[in-house]
């Protein structure tokens, strides 16, 4: 039941009600984007969605517009921003159209998708998610190819769980609070996917 109805049932409930209960929040945070970095105030960016489908990811912009990589473009309030993790928030209207999950792996570009093994493909079985299995281990702390074998067994499992999701919406939380993982070692953010040398942002 929970694989058919009761995952999406929970993802338009859950949305829908943080989205009313956090709207202070949002407004809050969207003026702060606005006077600390400008307009736009949202970053938009095509990612693949289920089954590699594209679809256009909206989210808090937490850098500066302008030359240079993540580490020269990404300001003390972008770190702060990007580190509480309020710059996804906006991404709860993803859900709600059906793109996202709150729970499932986290959506890519789609420049990564022709990189991916077969088995790293596997996680693009299900509808990508706010919070995760890789999100619980560690963020942007834990390795690509970490990252994606964890994705890959959560897509690939029989049945979908809710007591696995909740535990990862609970991992997730707990890294959120711990301010772990926020960028890879050595990195602003995160590597790029298959391109080592430099950084990927909006991830």
């Amino acid at each position: 039941m929970y694989d058919r109805f009761g995952k999406r049932a929970i993802d338009i409930l859950g949305a829908g009600l943080a989205l009313l209960l956090l709207s202070p929040v949002l407004l809050a945070v969207a003026l702060a984007v606005g006077l600390a970095l400008g307009r736009p105030v949202l970053f938009r960016q095509e990612r693949a969605g289920r089954h590699g489908v594209p679809f256009t990811l909206i989210k808090f912009r937490s850098m500066r517009d302008g030359p240079g990589d993540d580490a020269a473009r990404l300001t003390p309030f972008g770190r702060a921003l990007r580190a509480s993790a309020l710059d996804e928030l906006p991404q709860l209207v993803n859900v709600l159209r059906g793109e996202m999950s709150l729970v499932g792996p986290r959506p890519l570009p789609m420049a990564y998708t022709p990189r991916f093994s077969p088995r790293q493909r596997l996680r693009l079985v299900v509808r990508p998610g706010l919070a995760g299995v890789a999100q619980a281990a560690g963020r942007n702390g834990v390795p690509w190819d970490e990252r994606l074998e964890m994705d890959a067994c959560y897509a690939s499992a029989p049945h979908a769980s809710f007591w696995r999701d909740l535990r990862a919406v609970l991992g997730t939380a707990l890294i959120l609070l711990k301010r772990k993982g926020v960028s890879a070692p050595g990195h602003a953010t995160m590597p790029a996917f298959g391109e080592p040398t430099h950084s990927q942002g909006g991830n």
